[in-house]
């Protein structure tokens, strides 16, 4: 419904840690489809652009949050303040998401829109078929589907656990900023009704080959290039 919303965020966790201008930094980085307002004294910053692109943001900021949370249950700092620390520009990527050590070697957390993932997952299958030596695991929910990336033994090499995460994020941010969603709601709630507009849906795919199609119980989500999306959902509409 909306094209633009605006949140306030509150930096001053992250204070103790990072120097809050090189993490705005990176938060611009990430998300270049929304827009930062200026630094506030107290932490506080104004952000602004898409619902998605906002919660993608908020998830970012969660795994960032537990992993300071992680890291101070391990006791890595015997200081009730630790100095803070300046982001290198290797890590904008790699920070994306949480890195965890574990019992059985490292694993990898990758946060992403759901819809961006149903479509990498049909289209751009390869990018989930690894070597038996790692594991992909996801949890979907709503609107977020978070993938879990992790080597299947301890011997096995953390830096493949990290290739096939950075092939999955850097294809997602790619997809995020190309891909668009239009959504046909079925006019009756029979079953007649659904079976005639999964079926025209069927009979116009062969002509969108880069069209996603997914139905709901009451409505069908269409997900690709913008123009092709909105002739697909016309020609189904007629």
């Amino acid at each position: 419904v909306f094209s633009s919303v605006t949140s306030l965020l509150n930096m001053s966790i992250f204070k103790d840690r990072f120097v809050l201008e090189d993490l705005i930094q990176e938060f611009q980085k990430k998300s270049p489809a929304l827009s930062f307002g200026p630094l506030q004294s107290n932490g506080h910053i104004s952000v602004q652009g898409s619902f998605p692109a906002m919660k993608l943001l908020r998830d970012f900021l969660l795994l960032k949050a537990k992993s300071l949370s992680e890291e101070d249950k391990r006791g890595e700092s015997k200081s009730h303040r630790r100095p803070r620390r300046r982001l290198q520009q290797h890590r904008l990527t790699t920070e994306t998401s949480s890195f965890i050590h574990d019992a059985d070697g490292e694993k990898q957390v990758v946060v992403l829109d759901t819809d961006v993932y149903h479509y990498m997952k049909d289209f751009f299958p390869r990018t989930f078929l690894v070597a038996d030596d790692v594991v992909i695991s996801d949890i979907t929910d709503g609107d977020i589907t978070t993938v879990y990336i992790e080597s299947a033994g301890s011997k096995s090499d953390a830096e493949q656990v990290l290739r096939v995460k950075e092939q999955i994020e850097n294809l997602s941010l790619r997809l995020h900023s190309a891909l668009r969603k239009e959504r046909i709601y079925f006019e009756e709630e029979t079953g007649d009704e659904k079976q005639r507009y999964k079926r025209a849906c069927e009979s116009l795919k062969p002509h969108y080959p880069h069209v996603l199609i997914i139905p709901y119980g009451t409505y069908i989500d269409v997900i690709g290039n913008a123009s092709e999306i909105l002739e697909f959902t016309k020609e189904v509409s007629n």
